[in-house]
C-alpha cells in the first residue's frame, strides 16, 4: 500500500506503508542513532512527533518486549528509508512491521530520508502529515499546516501516569538497565520520589540498580504531597514537548528547590528545573536526537558521548548568577547541565540512562546518591 509524508513547507515524499493504515500528524524530526529504534518508538518524549530514522536500514533485529521504555509506542508516526521484513536476532519476538501494525503506528518506508533530513536541518523541524492509501499530497500539505504546533502545547498530560505507584523491578521484563554495574552503592536504601513527565523505564531500572526505592507520581501532583512522603531525594523525569506552558510543573519544581531536598532532573526535568531556578527556554531549530552527541563537563574538561532527545533548550544568557552552567554541547554550545550554587539541585539535558547508548554519563546517578547521602563533595557535577 502507498503512503505519503507531506511537510508544511509544501515538500512531500511518496513511499510504502509498513505500519497501520490511516492518517496522522505531528512535528517531523530526525534521530541519528544507528540502533535503538524500539526504544525510540516507546520513549514518551517523542509524543506528538513523526520520527525519521537517518540510519537507512531499520528493523533488522526485530522487536522484543524486554526493550520497551513505556507501555507501548508513543510516536505519532515513523519514517524509514528501508525497513527489514525479517528479524535476525535470537531475542526477537516478532518483526518491526508486525509491531507497528499491532500498535496502530502509521509508518512509511522507501523514501529518501537523506533528502528529508537535509530539509529539516535547513528549514528546521516542522509540522507534517502522514497518510496511507490513495491520498492527494497537496491535501496532506494543508493538513500539516493545520496541525497544532509544538510550541505552547502541554503534551505531558497525555503520557504521565494516572496514579502514584511504587516501582517494582521484579514486575519489569527489561534487563538492560541492570546489566551495567553502578559506580557506587548507597550507605542504606534510599527513597526517591519521582515526577513522571513521560519517564523512560530505564531510568527506574538504573535507580533500582543503585539500590534505590522509587515512588512515581503524576506530573501535576503538588510538591507538598511528594515532600510529605519524606523522600531522600526527588527526581524530575524526561518528557515531551515545550516546557514553557507547564506552569504546574515549574511551580512544583520551585517549591522543591526552596525545600532544600536533593533534586535531580533529566531532559524535560532539566528544562523545568531551569525555569524554576529563573532561566528561560527556547525552541531549537531541529533539536538534538541521537546517541553520539559530545558534551563537555566544564569542571573536569572531560567529554561525554551522550544520548539526546529534545527540541527545546535552556537560554544560557538567562541563567541567574546563583545557577552554574556545568555542561555544554560541543556541537552548538547549548546548555547541557545546570547546578544551584548553594542548594543540592542539579540537572542535565541529556540521558545518562540511555538504552541502548553510551554509558559515559551514568555517574550522574552516583552523584545523586552522594547528594542524598549528604556526602560533602562540593560541586557534585564536577566530581567523578
Amino acid at each position: 500500500m502507498n503512503a505519503v509524508l507531506a511537510l508544511e513547507n509544501g515538500r512531500w515524499f511518496r513511499g510504502d506503508s509498513v505500519g497501520a493504515e490511516g492518517e496522522t500528524t505531528g512535528e517531523v524530526v530526525f534521530n541519528t542513532s544507528m540502533t535503538g529504534y524500539q526504544e525510540v518508538l516507546t520513549d514518551p518524549s517523542y509524543s506528538g512527533q513523526l520520527v525519521t530514522m537517518t540510519c537507512p536500514h531499520i528493523g533488522n533485529y526485530g522487536v522484543t518486549s524486554e526493550d520497551i521504555e513505556s507501555r507501548g509506542p508513543q510516536v505519532a508516526g515513523f519514517v524509514m528509508r528501508a525497513h527489514s521484513p525479517i528479524a535476525s536476532n535470537w531475542r526477537a519476538s516478532g518483526t518491526l512491521q508486525e509491531y507497528l501494525r499491532d500498535h496502530r503506528v502509521v509508518a512509511i518506508s522507501g523514501i529518501d530520508t537523506r533528502a528529508l533530513t537535509r530539509v529539516l536541518r535547513t528549514s528546521g523541524a516542522m509540522r507534517g502529515a502522514l497518510a496511507t492509501g490513495t491520498v492527494d499530497p497537496q491535501d496532506l500539505v494543508t493538513r500539516a499546516r493545520n496541525a497544532p504546533t509544538m510550541e505552547g502545547c502541554d503534551l505531558v498530560q497525555g503520557v504521565t501516569c494516572a496514579e502514584p505507584f511504587e516501582w517494582d523491578p521484579s514486575t519489569d521484563r527489561g534487563s538492560i538497565g541492570f546489566e551495567l554495574q553502578p559506580e557506587r552503592r548507597t550507605k542504606q536504601r534510599l527513597r526517591i520520589a519521582a515526577y513522571d513527565y513521560g519517564m523512560k523505564r530505564n531510568i527506574l531500572r538504573r535507580f533500582s540498580a543503585y539500590d534505590c526505592d522509587v515512588t512515581v507520581f503524576p506530573a501535576a501532583t503538588p510538591a507538598s504531597d511528594l515532600l510529605a512522603t519524606r523522600p531522600d531525594g526527588v527526581f524530575l523525569s524526561n518528557g515531551p514537548g515545550d516546557p514553557a506552558p507547564l506552569d504546574y510543573a515549574i511551580d512544583n519544581a520551585r517549591a522543591l528547590v526552596d525545600s532544600g531536598v536533593p533534586t535531580f532532573g533529566i531532559c524535560l526535568g532539566h528544562q523545568i528545573l531551569g525555569q524554576a531556578m529563573g532561566a528561560s527556554t527556547y525552541k531549537l531549530k531541529f533539536g538534538h536526537r541521537g546517541g553520539n552527541h559530545p558534551v563537555k563537563n566544564l569542571h573536569t574538561g572531560r567529554v561525554e558521548i551522550t544520548s539526546q532527545n529534545h527540541g527545546f533548550a535552556i537560554d544560557a544568557d538567562s541563567v541567574p548568577n546563583d545557577i552554574e552552567i556545568t555542561h555544554t554541547n560541543l556541537y552548538d554550545g547549548t546548555v547541557e547541565g545546570l547546578r544551584h550554587k548553594t542548594r543540592p539541585v542539579f540537572c542535565v539535558q541529556y540521558h545518562p540512562e540511555a538504552s541502548p547508548g553510551p554509558h559515559d554519563a551514568d555517574y550522574l546517578f552516583s552523584l545523586f546518591l552522594h547528594e542524598m547521602d549528604d556526602t560533602p563533595l562540593g560541586s557534585s557535577v564536577s566530581a567523578r
